[in-house]
């Protein structure tokens, strides 16, 4: 959606300004990023953690139950991505409309999105009941009915409680909305000690609890998530003035959620295309065996504990960008994006590092056999290879959302997994093998950071440069 749509959108009658202003418009930004982003950049850190400690513990079980877990990503990624997708969508529109003064436009906001969450879980428990069992067998047929079996009982058990983990981003995304990112991290910290405390329980049948496998990994990921959404959503009632919830007499704006959409489908858009990649990626590496794809799986859950405290960084920064283009300060904006710029690059150099220098270490980590090693290792130094370029990129995406332009991080997104990753991934397997398709990876990011780089130079010469504070431009 156009900046000028938006615009149209927002001005409406102003509520008289509140007394004192949000710190997004006051607070000096390098203090400002690090106290909207730290707690974010932990609890994601944390929410990672978790990720990677679940698979530890399944791994333990067997190769084929990682394996199992790892085909459940794409539907997984698609829940996450309509979930995280609305609240980039709520984030941008809401911190805009508190940045003009508008409060009473904000909790109608507040409410249609939860209204939105709400139709969400009704699909996804549809879809839990129907499209499981066929999803699986569309990546491994049934030549393993051990891995099917297994599969089907962990996806199924995500998706049909998946209430939990839609209430706990609403929550959160409310309280990163109005700057309060410390009670966000909060209710993430207390997700994901439960989910570490009951994984090994659950899955392994200690303190008296059944032997469930990978179906008790669910069990306690969904119940880490409904422990996350209650402290959420008391913090919201405790601590959040800025927005209220009011549904009485509640019906649904045509034009509210369309807004959110015009933000947050794109968004949504650009992780569900995340879904087609690793589900496609799956079919690619199946081909040579469910090692490989194992491997894949083990990539994905390391690669989240380098790029979670990233996505921190952009939760936090979302709501500041946003915030001072409501108000419209360019030069607090302009400040926002280069610390973010430098931040981002700190983070996925340790990523890389790790990768180049370790990789041996963290295949070990999940139990790895020597045939997981042998195609692991130069795995991971290939794919590591593209941490020098993806912090651009995401941080760039962020500045699109947050501006409006939420098109544009589509737009790379599609490019670098569909047009790029994917094909290059196919060709690579019927020319090299298996060893050269993990370059597909550093590939596509470079396809990647050129067209991020095009978009965020268009972006500063017709919306930020506009804004007629008389600071520097980007």
């Amino acid at each position: 959606m156009q900046i000028h749509q938006i615009g149209g959108f927002m001005n409406q009658k102003m509520k008289t300004a509140p007394a004192a202003e949000n710190k997004m418009g006051t607070m000096p930004i390098g203090k400002l990023l690090f106290n909207m982003s730290l707690p974010m950049m932990i609890s994601m850190l944390v929410q990672a953690l978790y990720n990677i400690v679940d698979s530890i513990f399944v791994a333990k079980l067997s190769e084929n139950a990682l394996t199992a877990v790892s085909l459940a990503f794409p539907l997984q990624t698609l829940l996450i991505a309509v979930a995280t997708g609305t609240g980039v969508g709520m984030n941008a529109l809401l911190s805009k409309a508190l940045g003009e003064r508008r409060s009473d436009e904000a909790d109608k906001i507040a409410v249609n999105t939860a209204f939105i969450y709400f139709l969400s879980y009704l699909v996804f428990l549809i879809l839990g009941f129907t499209i499981v069992k066929p999803f699986y067998a569309s990546q491994i047929g049934t030549a393993d009915a051990e891995i099917m079996e297994m599969g089907i009982d962990y996806l199924r058990t995500v998706m049909i409680f998946s209430f939990g983990l839609l209430s706990q981003i609403f929550f959160e995304r409310l309280l990163t909305s109005t700057g309060r990112t410390i009670f966000s991290m909060t209710s993430q910290l207390c997700g994901a000690i439960t989910n570490i405390i009951l994984d090994p329980i659950m899955i392994f049948g200690l303190l008296g609890c059944p032997k469930m496998g990978v179906t008790g990994a669910a069990a306690a990921t969904v119940i880490g998530q409904c422990v996350a959404a209650i402290v959420a959503f008391t913090c919201n009632h405790k601590f959040n003035h800025d927005v209220k919830l009011h549904f009485r007499g509640f019906r649904p704006s045509a034009k509210i959620i369309g807004t959110i959409y015009a933000i947050g489908v794109p968004s949504i858009i650009m992780q569900s295309i995340g879904s087609v990649m690793t589900y496609s990626m799956n079919r690619i590496l199946i081909e040579f065996s469910s090692t490989a794809t194992a491997v894949f799986g083990v990539y994905f859950k390391l690669q989240s504990f380098f790029f979670m405290p990233l996505f921190g960084l952009n939760n936090g920064i979302t709501p500041i960008i946003a915030y001072n283009y409501g108000a419209r300060n360019r030069k607090r904006m302009v400040k926002t994006i280069r610390l973010s710029l430098i931040t981002a690059f700190c983070l996925t150099f340790i990523g890389f590092l790790c990768f180049e220098g370790i990789p041996q270490i963290l295949l070990g980590m999940f139990n790895a056999s020597e045939d997981m090693l042998t195609i692991g290792i130069p795995a991971l130094r290939i794919i590591g290879i593209h941490y020098l370029l993806a912090w651009f990129c995401i941080v760039s995406g962020t500045v699109f959302q947050a501006l409006g332009k939420a098109v544009f991080s589509m737009i790379v997104s599609i490019m670098r997994q569909l047009v790029v990753l994917i094909p290059a991934a196919y060709i690579l397997s019927k020319l090299g093998g298996l060893h050269v398709v993990w370059w597909s990876f550093p590939i596509a990011e470079i396809v990647s950071l050129v067209v991020s780089l095009l978009f965020l130079l268009r972006i500063n010469r017709t919306v930020i440069s506009k804004i007629p504070d008389g600071s520097d431009i980007l």
